[in-house]
């Protein structure tokens, strides 16, 4: 079933090793993925609900093996961070990930709840969700059974400028208001402009930069999470 608007703000880490290590020449591959397991688990740590694994250029063994190492530390840890894949259904139905979260032009979400039924044993809150660029997108996904959406971009940013230009706030305010399901607002999210993006009916943010490229993430959450 599609998740509940929530009654607070949640905050998705969107994975990008590549960005982490951008300024580190020479890094193996076995390296990066070190790097960016800490960097999960220090999001994790510091308050993030939920964990976006999106490294498109892993393969399913790497993939997989990082997604059992995130898991492995939310369970050891009895932290309560929900982490999902992104695109790899086979992956996360096989590592028992929270999730899937799907691009708009990807698997279909009729089809991802297909395979699903079809999947033994999997985890019963699994959740599927999608990025949407538009009114059109997201109106769409939620009427397939999207249990969230992503939307964006939102503000400018490098990350997301091959999906337009930014789309601002009073379009993000029309597409929460549009869908009954969580939307998380994406693209150019800061810890100034987030608030706005939560007035405007967001249930939440996700972001790469603001919860992988500062130095006190716990001081950064508690600041989204208290918004003065």
């Amino acid at each position: 079933m599609p998740l509940s608007k929530p009654s607070a703000p949640i905050f998705c880490y969107v994975t990008d090793r590549k960005s982490l290590l951008r300024t580190s020449a020479g890094v193996s591959q076995q390296d990066s993925l070190g790097a960016l397991l800490n960097s999960i688990t220090t999001a994790a740590t510091a308050g993030v609900h939920w964990i976006q694994i999106r490294e498109k250029d892993l393969s399913g063994k790497d993939c997989s093996s990082l997604v059992r190492a995130a898991l492995s530390f939310a369970k050891s840890s009895h932290s309560s961070v929900r982490i999902l894949v992104n695109d790899r259904l086979d992956v996360a139905i096989a590592e028992r990930a929270a999730g899937v979260h799907l691009g708009e032009n990807c698997l279909r979400v009729s089809e991802a709840k297909r395979l699903l039924l079809s999947a033994q044993d999997f985890v019963a809150d699994f959740t599927v969700g999608v990025s949407c660029h538009s009114l059109a997108a997201a109106t769409s996904a939620a009427a397939a059974g999207a249990d969230y959406i992503f939307f964006g971009p939102v503000f400018p940013t490098p990350s997301k400028a091959s999906y337009g230009p930014a789309q601002g706030v009073s379009r993000l305010s029309e597409i929460c208001r549009a869908v009954s399901v969580p939307v998380l607002a994406i693209g150019g999210i800061t810890a100034e402009n987030a608030a706005d993006c939560l007035r405007a009916g967001a249930s939440g943010i996700a972001a790469i930069r603001l919860f992988q490229d500062v130095r006190d993430l716990p001081a950064v959450v508690q600041r989204l999470a208290n918004p003065s």
